[in-house]
């Protein structure tokens, strides 16, 4: 494609070289000798001329038409529509011999914006000289039809407009850029040095050339909104594959041949897999057993199309061993809200039912209520003194009625026992320091405050009572053993004793030694409760004096009293 600075030898060109040099030829001749030959050269240059002045609109449209061929070999041959039009719009300036060419386009808000402007030198134009007029653009936009003037200053349309006087417009073009019946923008081309630059040819040429320009710009807006569209999407899946591989519990996706189609990262640990092995394979390859635990479901879920919540199963991995899965099973829709397959959440319980065996196993030492209270953050190594009331109570004639049983036999009428003392206590919320044998040993107040910690050491050693008359309804005669307790009530220091690894929750101080001493020396199904207990509870205790205790390590007999039971 020629530009301004490398324009093409035309056809005219030449006819005028050879016009010069029959001039010149005729000019060299005697006309007197050669009379003949001189004017036949001078109708020869006459000819010359009037075929120039034929030729020239001929070979200025078919300049058009190649520079339109062009134009449009350019814009189809790519979508980067800036670039596409930087060269289009230097070609119209110098085709239609413009000073300056604006492209104007419809922002998102409707407002015409320009998108682009040149100059003869093909430079782009600063925004400081966007001086144009906005009379004519605006009635292109209008009318939807291009305008012509050759002189504005004088063009009775436009002569009198602010805009055309001020910036001395001269020679305007401006067309409408068309998609089918929208106007998406203009082109405006102008000259302010000369009159007359345009032509109808002109308007033509520039016409076209908007026709084709427009549809370019619509096909790089479509494909500018298609990329855009695309980088959202990649996006947003980079972004659900982020998420999907973050979930915490497993996501497996089947389609109706029982295929894996989806599985995130948690899926493939639970299953101790990678996910490359899991994706493309059938259920049943994967881990044959839950496969077929499952299979009912997932064909009664793809039936019903409605979900299976909550469904738990336990497995034997060769792996890990037994684990225990929860899963939710869904029916997976297209868009159409057909039936694909099915999604499987899944959840490895393995850990956690382990935690709620060992919770359980401490909720029979320690009181539900308690544990619920206790914050594990907040308990350190070492003790700190409280007064509790301390519970102590044992199995009568244990070790004679040993001897004539089995092991077995024997440890199991020794829990039936200790179960009941233990939830007597705990029905209380005591704190069950111990197992010690036959024994057991409890506090109160500790490790959560209770006002009348002592009246319920009380309680528990009445329910002790009546667990243990209940017992002798259930067991044979020679299973009918005695409880003897004592009760007593004073300072300790309670703490977490031991190291980090094994801990052991107990009370230390003499008081704990009183208390034993009292159940010592109770008798059969007897409950002792010494002085300083009693003063505690005697407005709800029913109770009668008894021997004063010489109990071990103490110089001075104690002072106690057997329960009766509550007022």
């Amino acid at each position: 494609m020629a530009t301004a600075k490398t324009k093409s030898v035309t056809i005219n060109d030449q006819l005028v070289s050879v016009t010069q040099r029959a001039a010149k030829l005729r000019a060299s001749l005697d006309a007197n000798r050669h009379p003949e030959a001189v004017e036949g050269i001078k109708e020869l240059e006459n000819s010359l001329s009037r075929i120039s002045e034929v030729m020239i609109p001929f070979e200025q449209r078919f300049s058009h038409l190649q520079a339109l061929a062009g134009i449009g070999q350019v814009v189809n041959s790519t979508l980067e529509i800036d670039e596409v039009l930087q060269i289009v719009m230097d070609t119209i300036v110098r085709l239609t011999g413009a000073e300056r060419g604006f492209l104007m386009l419809r922002d998102e808000h409707g407002e015409m914006q320009t998108r682009l402007a040149r100059n003869w030198e093909q430079e782009s134009i600063n925004k400081s000289e966007f001086a144009i007029s906005r009379t004519i653009i605006e009635r292109v936009i209008q009318g939807g039809e291009a305008v012509l003037t050759t002189n504005a200053r004088e063009d009775p349309r436009f002569g009198g407009q602010e805009s055309i006087i001020a910036f001395n417009l001269r020679s305007i073009l401006c067309v409408p850029l068309m998609v089918k019946t929208d106007l998406i923008g203009v082109i405006y081309t102008d000259n302010r040095i000369r009159t007359g630059i345009f032509s109808e040819a002109d308007r033509d040429l520039l016409i076209a050339f908007a026709n084709q320009a427009a549809v370019a710009i619509e096909n790089a807006r479509l494909y500018s909104s298609l990329k855009r569209t695309l980088e959202e999407v990649t996006e947003l899946k980079n972004l659900m594959d982020d998420v999907f591989a973050s979930i915490v519990s497993g996501v497996i996706t089947a389609d109706v041949q029982d295929q894996i189609t989806l599985c995130n990262r948690a899926a493939a640990s639970i299953l101790g897999r990678a996910p490359v092995e899991v994706v493309g394979r059938k259920l049943d390859e994967i881990v044959p057993s839950f496969a077929n635990d499952i299979q009912q479901h997932l064909n009664s879920v793809r039936e019903s199309e409605k979900p299976i919540l909550g469904l738990e199963l336990s497995h034997k991995l060769p792996e890990r061993g037994n684990v225990e899965w929860r899963l939710n099973l869904s029916p997976l829709k297209d868009a159409g809200q057909k039936t694909q397959g099915v999604a499987i959440v899944l959840d490895d319980l393995t850990e956690q039912k382990k935690l709620e065996a060992q919770r359980k196993l401490f909720e029979r030492m320690v009181s539900p209520a308690v544990i619920q209270q206790l914050d594990p953050n907040s308990l350190q190594l070492g003790g700190k003194r409280a007064d509790i009331t301390v519970l102590f109570a044992d199995v009568r004639g244990f070790t004679s009625f040993s001897e004539s049983q089995e092991p077995e036999q024997l440890v199991s009428i020794l829990n039936r026992y200790l179960a009941a003392m233990a939830e007597a206590v705990l029905l209380h919320e005591g704190t069950i320091d111990k197992f010690m044998g036959d024994a057991i040993m409890a506090w109160f107040n500790a490790p959560i405050p209770q006002a009348d910690h002592t009246l319920r050491a009380v309680k528990a050693a009445l329910a002790i009572r009546e667990a243990v008359e209940n017992l002798y309804k259930e067991l044979p005669k020679e299973a009918h053993l005695a409880f003897g307790a004592g009760i007593h009530y004073g300072d300790a220091v309670l703490g977490l004793i031991g190291t980090e690894r094994r801990l052991e929750y107990t009370a230390i101080s003499d008081s704990v030694n009183t208390a034993k001493r009292l159940q010592e020396n109770s008798a059969r199904n007897q409950i002792i409760i010494s002085k300083v207990a009693y003063d505690r509870v005697k407005k709800e205790v029913e109770v009668k004096p008894i021997a004063p205790v010489a109990a071990k390590g103490k110089t001075q007999p104690l002072e106690v009293f057997e329960v009766l039971g509550l007022k």
